[in-house]
């Protein structure tokens, strides 16, 4: 679909009925291209103060805050480049035809113009706060996502420890802007975790699109989904075993509430694994917040985690 689209399109209702979706004007089509429902990614920059039980340095939240909102920037900068590489391909897939840019309602040059505002803006924050390794922590995911958009992406296994790190420069430049410094066992099940919900990613555009998942994401050619499957699962228990030695290394009142948010947590990780074997394409952040049961377990983890922060 082009810019001379009209200025409406029929999608497939359940049933067989077909509803007509109203072409969105430019402010809708720029806040759709910038994916709000991914923002909460960003929360990540909280992760290292929240398992020290520290903000780390005087209005260490504030700096939090500037970190959460820098790589907001950065990540919102990345969808519209992304969206503007991706566009023709994405006029293929049954979903991603919708985005903005590939069904003409934003044109590419404002998507670009934008992006390079939103990197720009990213990387200033640190600069403007006196950070630099925060700056640093957003160039390198800046600098990771393009090298990932324009030539990583097609590289098995390569692409999945990149979409990754992704997650971990998040918990890193939140670690830098408040101060705190994250244990190594800290940085595993960061890691673990990232690399397991890029894992499901695959296994669900694999399985849930069949054969035509190769034409939209041509890497899927080099996976099984027997193979991403049972490797969720064996990072899924990677996870969980740093996880326990991260919680019996500590020497605070805090060990027995972390060790028993261990249960809540390998519960989360068998439903997600669940969820993701239902061959849906439903994308795996729904997955991880758009389930009654997934939800409980996460927030029985997090009650636990915190109750022993206050410990």
């Amino acid at each position: 679909m082009t810019a001379e689209a009209s200025a409406t399109e029929e999608t497939a209702q359940p049933g067989g009925t077909k509803a007509t979706q109203q072409r969105p004007n430019w402010p809708t089509a720029v806040l759709r291209t910038a994916r709000p429902r991914q923002w909460p990614k960003n929360l990540l920059v909280f992760a290292a103060p929240l398992a020290g039980a520290t903000w780390g340095r005087p209005h260490g939240a504030l700096y939090a805050l500037v970190a959460a909102v820098a790589f907001g920037c950065a990540s919102v900068a990345v969808y519209f480049i992304n969206d503007v590489v991706d566009a023709e391909r994405d006029r293929q897939h049954p979903r991603k035809r919708y985005r903005p840019v590939a069904a003409g309602y934003l044109p590419k040059s404002h998507a670009v113009v934008i992006g390079v505002l939103c990197a720009a803006a990213g990387l200033s924050a640190g600069l403007i706060v006196s950070v630099p390794l925060l700056t640093a922590a957003v160039g390198a995911y800046l600098g990771i996502s393009f090298l990932y958009s324009f030539v990583l992406k097609n590289i098995p296994v390569v692409e999945l420890i990149f979409v990754a790190s992704g997650f971990l420069l998040r918990v890193l430049g939140g670690a830098a802007a408040t101060h705190v410094p994250p244990s190594a066992w800290f940085l595993v099940v960061c890691s673990l975790g990232a690399l397991g919900v890029a894992v499901a990613k695959r296994y669900t555009e694999l399985a849930g699109l069949g054969p035509a998942a190769i034409q939209h994401r041509p890497v899927l050619r080099y996976y099984r989904p027997s193979a991403l499957l049972a490797a969720q699962w064996l990072i899924g228990l990677g996870m969980l075993a740093a996880y326990l030695a991260w919680a019996a290394g500590e020497r605070t009142d805090a060990q027995p509430w972390h060790l028993l948010s261990a249960i809540p947590l390998a519960a989360a990780l068998i439903r997600f694994g669940m969820l993701t074997k239902r061959h849906t394409a439903v994308p795996v952040e729904d997955l991880l917040t758009r389930n009654g049961l997934m939800l409980t377990c996460e927030l029985t983890w997090l009650a636990l985690f915190v109750t022993g922060l206050q410990a």
